[in-house]
């Protein structure tokens, strides 16, 4: 990665600074007790839908769980409802609505509606609008499907899921031997 590409990246995760060092049940915790469990507060069904599958075809289950089982479109759901501004909310829904209005002059349906070869279909153009951006030296960050994809990947290795699973991260790995023997020299 190049260092203009990683300055890039983080100007489009600069959105959520709010978030440094919480993981994604941190922050569905902090919602506290008006955020009822598996209620959206920002998204509609339909809008739900294609965040899900959006986000799992960027993040998709295979030997480890995708971005479903980590909850990112909960978490999503979250920062669109208690962290983005209005206008920032009104951009990404708008976001929402054009990746399914590209899958309807697609395809002749909603997003997940679609196979899954037709969602990567409308994926790849989405990313190659965002490197098209790159490769011209211009800001990704207004891009909708950059922050998304930002915002996915955030959600996704932030969540129990993506750490231990994915990551295979343990915050205290192994085990604690005081007296272990250093090896062989």
């Amino acid at each position: 990665m190049h260092r203009r590409d990683a300055l890039q990246t983080l100007a489009a995760l600069a959105g959520v600074p709010a978030l440094a060092g919480r993981t994604v049940a941190d922050v569905l915790a902090a919602a506290g007790p008006h955020r009822q469990a598996g209620r959206l507060a920002a998204l509609n069904a339909t809008q739900n839908a294609t965040v899900v599958a959006l986000a799992e075809r960027i993040i998709p289950a295979t030997d480890t769980p995708g971005a479903t089982a980590a909850g990112v479109n909960q978490f999503i759901d979250l920062l669109l409802a208690e962290w983005f501004s209005a206008d920032e909310r009104r951009a990404f829904l708008d976001g929402i609505a054009d990746v399914d209005a590209r899958a309807r002059a697609a395809f002749g349906k909603s997003f997940a509606a679609g196979t899954h070869a037709q969602q990567d279909g409308v994926v790849a153009v989405l990313d190659g609008e965002v490197t098209a951006l790159r490769e011209a030296s211009r800001a990704t960050a207004g891009h909708f499907f950059a922050r998304f994809k930002a915002l996915t990947l955030y959600g996704y290795y932030n969540s129990e899921v993506g750490m231990t699973q994915e990551l295979r991260y343990q915050i205290i790995p192994g085990r604690y031997e005081s007296c272990a023997p250093l090896g062989a020299r």
